[in-house]
């Protein structure tokens, strides 16, 4: 079987069976949306771009790890999962197609409080393909760690239990609306461990200018850990599975 032909198929299988179901759709609006909102309303004197970067990170965050959190465990209780890995294809290309849909989840995800921040203010001093290189990248490293944690978790619950305890220490610790300055000192090496806090980072920059690294320290750091986060969930899998 072809490589792309088999990509293709799972990717196509995902979006149908999972991504464009109504709740998924809506989900995929309201989490983000409201958290604009939520934002807004708590101070709706401040700098609405200050907010924004947070809300793209944290947006593409919760989007790629929730879907990925039903998808796999759900394939795994009903044995689809098991059968996909008899195809004749490479482990490579099965978790590469496996992530594809949801990493185009969570870029849509972030497009949302992108689109809707456009109502309130001008966003034309924005460095648009900044922006949409970090978006992706951030929902690339977001995804495979979802994996990590979907192929650890047995059911649905134990997935999203899992990711909760990722995803909400790293609303606090990578910058996304509280400055890593103004972390506990003993907290700062943690966030830099986080690729979130590299991704979060670069939107600052492409919104408003005030990234405190270099954009290119920033992508090759993330490019680091989507290599190490690939190696990992794919040695998981062969391991529980193939082996």
């Amino acid at each position: 079987m072809k490589s792309w032909i088999a990509f293709w198929n799972i990717l196509k299988k995902d979006v149908k069976n999972y991504y464009l179901k109504p709740p998924n759709i809506s989900w995929g609006i309201i989490f983000p949306l409201s958290w604009t909102l939520m934002q807004l309303f708590r101070s709706p004197g401040g700098n609405i771009l200050e907010l924004l970067p947070g809300l793209i990170s944290m947006s593409v965050l919760f989007g790629t790890t929730s879907m990925l959190a039903v998808t796999i465990t759900f394939e795994r209780s009903g044995r689809s999962f098991d059968r996909l890995l008899l195809a004749p294809i490479s482990l490579n290309v099965m978790v590469l197609a496996k992530i594809a849909g949801t990493i185009l989840f969570g870029i849509l995800n972030a497009l949302v409080p992108v689109v809707f921040t456009s109502f309130f203010i001008d966003l034309g001093g924005v460095n648009w393909g900044l922006l949409l290189l970090a978006i992706f990248m951030i929902a690339i490293t977001s995804a495979l760690t979802g994996l990590l944690i979907a192929v650890s978790a047995k059911q649905v619950f134990e997935a999203q239990t899992f990711s909760n305890f990722f995803r909400f220490p790293m609303l606090f610790l990578c910058g996304l609306f509280i400055p890593i300055s103004s972390l506990p000192l003993f907290l700062r090496p943690v966030s830099f461990c986080l690729p979130l806090t590299y991704g979060n980072d670069i939107l600052k920059g492409a919104i408003m200018g005030t990234n405190t690294l270099s954009p290119l320290l920033s992508f090759g750091l993330l490019l680091v850990f989507a290599a190490a986060l690939f190696t990992i969930c794919r040695n998981n899998i062969n391991r529980k599975w193939i082996l």
